[in-house]
């Protein structure tokens, strides 16, 4: 259900001439209703940091900013963005393939955690630290060999990029006894995205199980665990919503069975995925072989998401009256419809075979569920085709309309 204030911005916007569409607007009511309510569902000995990747605008951020107790950044640009962002917050710097140039960043910029994926990158940051003397906390990335459900997302339990092997971590306990600059805090775990409450819960005990005992035998103490995302969002119901509730209950009892351990959950799209929405203008409609086709001005290269995921985007058709031309404007009833874009590529596809009452040309297609993994993941540059438009709806927004 597209909220009010957003369905009258995009029709404010569809009578301002074509310059004013494609856009994406954000609803930050909506964003900051929803975090509220994450965060008072997680009990308060479980932390809560949001995955930047998933959507790094700069009032986003700021909304969450109120709720999360830290950002976790996967790049050295992530984290220079967040410091001149939110220069106050504090941060996780995660991901593989971390430089040189990246590990001086983030002890050069007061990162809280460091989380390592490797020997090798364990050593270059104590080499970092112990050349800029500097002190940071680590957290090992382990890639568990533990059995995942049918997921829409591996990164772990199975061969990898991501984090470490549990039979090389004798090496990474070496590389922290033989300095003093690096203080090991415990061991973070991200093996799947697209994950419910139960199957979420399930993998955390697991995990938790595996911590305690791995800390007991190599004798250090387990001060934290990082259970990671991968919290589902479901682009085919996009009224439905993940069960905090459920999580906050079972990371309560499973804080309780582990006493001094953190607990911390590092959402991204299930944090954002609702607040954004995509809006685009149709400029054609037409019958290719039977089928109805619709083009939209924009496409994939603002909104990668479906093409990504191999999913529809779901969508809400905004009528619009004006028609400006002397000639009968094209138009499909009561049929299915294959949404497109302007690439030249039958991949620039949003929607296929969605049926319809009715879509004309000059009509706006909005697309929900755009506030993660949209357009920060899309190759802006194909065609250079010009970048959409951007609106941040405030509360205030709502209160005028």
């Amino acid at each position: 259900m597209i909220p009010a204030a957003v369905r009258d911005r995009i029709a404010a916007l569809a009578e301002d001439g074509e310059a004013a569409l494609p856009a994406y607007l954000y609803d930050l009511t909506g964003l900051e209703a929803h975090t509220a309510a994450v965060r008072r569902a997680l009990p308060p000995q479980v932390e809560l940091l949001y995955a930047v990747k998933a959507n790094p605008d700069p009032e986003i951020l700021a909304v969450l900013d109120e709720h999360v107790d830290g950002f976790e950044v996967a790049s050295g640009g992530e984290l220079t963005h967040l410091r001149a962002t939110l220069p106050e917050s504090r941060l996780a710097f995660g991901g593989p393939g971390k430089t040189a140039r990246d590990l001086h960043l983030a002890l050069t910029e007061g990162v809280h955690r460091v989380h390592v994926e490797s020997v090798q990158e364990l050593r270059l940051l104590a080499a970092t630290a112990q050349r800029l003397g500097a002190h940071v906390d680590v957290l090992l990335r382990v890639n568990l060999p533990l059995h995942l459900c049918q997921v829409a997302l591996t990164m772990g339990g199975r061969p990898s990029p991501f984090g470490i092997d549990p039979d090389a971590l004798d090496g990474c306990l070496r590389v922290l006894a033989a300095t003093t600059r690096l203080r090991l805090r415990g061991i973070h775990t991200h093996l799947a995205s697209g994950l419910d409450a139960p199957a979420q819960l399930a993998l955390a005990q697991q995990v938790l199980a595996w911590a305690a005992a791995w800390a007991d035998h190599a004798g250090v103490r387990l001060e934290e665990v990082n259970l990671g995302g991968g919290m589902a969002v479901d682009y085919a119901a996009p009224a439905a919503r993940y069960d905090w509730a459920a999580l906050g209950d079972g990371l309560g009892r499973l804080a309780a069975a582990h006493p001094g351990t953190v607990l911390k959950v590092e959402p991204g799209r299930a944090l954002t995925a609702y607040a954004g929405w995509y809006a685009a203008r149709v400029l054609d409609v037409k019958t290719s072989h039977g089928r109805a086709f619709a083009v939209l001005h924009g496409g994939t290269h603002h909104l990668r998401t479906p093409a990504a995921k191999g999913h529809d985007q779901p969508f809400t058709v905004i009528g619009v009256r004006r028609w400006p031309h002397p000639w009968p404007r094209p138009e499909v009833r009561n049929q299915p419809v294959t949404v497109t874009g302007q690439l030249c590529t039958p991949k620039d596809v949003l929607a296929s075979d969605i049926p319809l009452p009715a879509l004309r040309v000059g009509d706006v297609v909005a697309f929900a569920m755009a506030g993660a993994y949209a357009w920060n993941i899309s190759h802006h540059d194909f065609l250079l085709q010009p970048p959409p438009a951007f609106h941040h709806l405030h509360p205030l927004d709502a209160v005028q309309r």
